[in-house]
């Protein structure tokens, strides 16, 4: 009788890591059930995911990457040879080398994408390789809010809505119940059973909206004018919180006088929102405290509109006094553990190549001088930002090197847990610059459109073959995460495993001194006073949250802590901001407009379960589920429009065209959302195919243009892009 052992464990196929207990016999895993005791794990949860429940099949899908490859044919021909680790190691190796010493270590970029795996491996091995091109799409997802928290608080922020504390639930562009489906979620649904108002603001009724007391039909990209005549009601109604300004916000008469013009009858012009509903959200938002205002990725992809948000939002939350109080929002700590900023390594070595950082001197904060300048703010309270994520290098400007060669050529590529012909703004131009590279390696899970164009393909653990350790990028005092379930099946190696193997042959060798992740992670957990073990078994280290910081008094002069910025207030007039030469209050623009050719809206990089991003694609079970991408309408535009529901249609703006099953929608009229990720992995795994890239990718209709992107981060425009619905000729006999 084979022997069977349980194994405590955490889900990767998306960023929540449920906890599980899997069932391991030689090796093999051949069961997996919920477990309940470990987070973020919760059987309602899980009872509504379908990914999980093909844990089997996944570690033994057929188009799994095993063993590493190389390409033996013309790039994108499909023609491969299987190598070992070792040969693959050292001609890459050699070959990074070889181009190092021709252009400089600055040639070589790597591209990440979600929380698919630890990333603090990568920006180790790029500090010490002396590049400061990592690239990832932290401009649109995650950056934004950290940045603006940060320059308004002195630090970021976490949002709570707690059952039983919580007045008032405000949830800003995101949608948890299609893009994760977790335990915020499941939170979010028994908010709206209480009876306590949840306000929902989004162009479209999803499945979150429906749960709202007030949903806010907006038009894509006037979210900023949205939150400042909020604002102007809250304030002219002297519905906020006058002690707390008096005594704690900086610039207070400033921005009274700046949201004047915000009236609610000049912002439904501009949003399609009734003033009625601007006034009322803002009356049951600032009279309902504690009041949690919980925004998602939807506000992060605006353009030069996204700091407007977010900076509306941070002061919202501010004047109101939602800030640092249970049941609205918490200033985070930094965390008891080893912080990711050390783990990087990005404070010991030389900063040199911090001057090679394209786009340093148009960028006033996503660079290494505004990284500088806000850490001098954070450090009055010993806080340390990340520095690789909020120093990443914007993707237009490495595409462009690539092909260009200015201001310096980029020659390689390693790309590890995304997928950027699929994942990143502009398709046409990320391919022809992988295509003039000399050196394109993918460390992955499948054989996706990036990996059919590459050099070579390195075989990835995934869920259940590695250690989980989520941190929230070193920005607070909390991880989750749990063990492997067994090792990894075939030739399939940890991402860690890849990059401390590189570095050895790279002259890395005294900076890798642990041999595995686990033990990494014993040493990462120490000053903290826990165990790798004792983590794993728990699935969870945080500490209890404390509130109102600001209040409590250092040791050594008895004075209130206050807050990291310049003033030591909530800065809602930012003299950082105006320092660097931004403006100090928010500054909305009106997006671009429709216009004869291009009449609707577009948005693009809607979610939709059962998938994650591009993944997922591969399984016949999920696709019976969703099997085709949508294009969502409301149905009088359609009618307008002469479009029939489930006619295909093509997408089309000036960057190119994508193909979509019509759907109705109750939405805003004039827009048309479509979703996101979208490839055929049955269709050949080669040139011109790839995958079916070119068919239903919605990145072929966006870009991101550097010139056009924020000036502040380098934010680009997903949501509110011009765009015209035409039937395909097919469609039409």
């Amino acid at each position: 009788m084979k022997e069977e052992k349980l194994v405590r464990t955490n889900c990767r196929f998306c960023g929540y890591l449920c906890g599980h207990t899997a069932t391991v016999s030689e090796g093999r895993l051949i069961d997996i059930a919920p477990d309940n005791t470990r987070f973020p794990c919760d059987n309602s949860i899980l009872k509504g995911c379908q990914r999980w429940r093909l844990a089997q099949e996944y570690l033994e899908h057929p188009q799994r990457v095993n063993y590493p490859r190389k390409r033996i044919g013309e790039r994108g021909s499909g023609q491969w040879q299987e190598i070992s680790w070792e040969q693959a190691l050292d001609e890459i190796a050699e070959k990074l080398q070889s181009l190092k010493d021709q252009h400089g270590p600055e040639m070589l970029s790597t591209a990440i994408g979600g929380p698919n795996t630890s990333y603090w491996p990568l920006h180790r091995f790029m500090n010490l390789f002396g590049s400061p091109n990592n690239m990832g799409i932290g401009q649109i997802c995650w950056n934004p809010a950290t940045w603006v928290n940060t320059l308004t608080y002195g630090w970021t922020i976490d949002n709570e809505i707690d059952l039983n504390n919580t007045e008032c639930a405000l949830l800003w562009a995101t949608n948890p119940r299609e893009s994760d489906n977790s335990l915020f979620w499941r939170t979010v649904l028994d908010f709206s059973r209480t009876g306590k108002p949840l306000i929902v603001v989004d162009p479209c009724c999803t499945k979150t909206a429906e749960r709202a007391t007030l949903w806010l039909q907006i038009k894509p990209g006037t979210d900023g004018f949205l939150a400042l005549g909020m604002l102007h009601v809250i304030i002219d109604e002297g519905l906020y919180d006058h002690e707390f300004v008096e005594k704690w916000c900086h610039g207070f008469d400033r921005l009274k006088e700046h949201v004047l013009r915000f009236h609610p009858n000049y912002v439904e012009g501009i949003t399609g929102i009734k003033a009625e509903d601007i006034i009322k959200a803002a009356h049951l938002y600032a009279k309902s405290k504690p009041a949690s205002l919980c925004s998602g990725r939807g506000i992060d992809q605006l353009g030069s509109n996204s700091i407007a948000i977010h900076r509306a939002l941070a002061i919202m939350r501010a004047i109101t006094g939602n800030l640092d109080v249970a049941g609205a929002s918490h200033l985070s700590v930094m965390p008891d553990f080893v912080p990711e900023l050390d783990q990087e390594l990005s404070e010991i070595v030389p900063d040199a190549f911090h001057e090679k950082q394209l786009g340093k001197d148009q960028l006033l904060l996503q660079s290494y001088p505004g990284y500088k300048r806000v850490r001098e703010l954070t450090m009055r309270q010993g806080k340390r930002l990340p520095m690789r994520y909020l120093t990443s290098a914007h993707p237009n400007l490495v595409w462009k090197a690539m092909l260009s060669g200015e201001p310096y050529p980029i020659r390689s590529l390693i790309v590890m847990a995304t997928n950027p012909l699929l994942t990143q703004a502009d398709t046409q131009l990320i391919y022809k610059a992988l295509k003039s590279l000399d050196l394109l390696v993918t460390l992955e899970l499948f054989n996706t459109p990036t990996a059919m164009l590459s050099d070579y393909v390195l075989p990835s653990a995934g869920a259940f073959e590695r250690p989980l350790f989520e941190t929230k990028a070193g920005t607070a005092n909390l991880a989750y995460g749990g063990e492997q379930a067994l090792e990894p099946y075939f030739d399939r190696k940890p991402d860690f495993y890849f990059w401390r193997e590189l570095g050895k042959r790279l002259g890395q060798t005294e900076y890798w001194v642990e041999e595995t992740m686990q033990d990494n992670l014993r040493e990462c957990l120490s000053p903290a006073n826990m165990s790798w073990d004792e983590f794993c078994n728990e699935g969870l280290y945080t500490k209890q949250n404390t509130y109102q910081k600001h209040n409590m008094t250092e040791l050594q002069d008895r004075q209130p802590a206050g807050f990291a910025t310049i003033s030591g207030k909530v800065e809602l007039y930012s003299e950082i901001l105006l320092e660097i030469g931004y403006e100090p209050l928010p500054e909305p623009i009106l997006p671009l407009s429709s216009n004869t050719k291009y009449p609707l809206q577009l948005i693009t990089g809607s979610r939709v379960q059962p998938y994650n991003a591009s993944s997922f694609r591969q399984f016949d079970r999920l696709r019976k589920l969703h099997p085709e991408p949508l294009a969502k309408i409301n149905p009088k535009t359609a009618d307008q429009l002469g479009l029939k529901e489930g006619s295909k249609v093509w997408v089309e703006t000036e960057r190119g065209r994508a193909l979509f099953t019509l759907k109705y929608a109750d939405m805003c009229p004039e827009v048309v959302s479509v979703e996101y990720g979208w490839w055929y992995p049955e269709m050949e795994a080669a040139e011109p195919s790839l995958g079916g890239l070119w068919i239903s990718n919605a990145n072929i209709l966006t870009n991101a243009d550097f010139d056009k992107s924020d000036k502040l981060l380098g934010t680009w425009t997903y949501n509110g892009i011009p765009c015209r619905v035409v039937e395909t000729e097919t469609q039409k006999q």
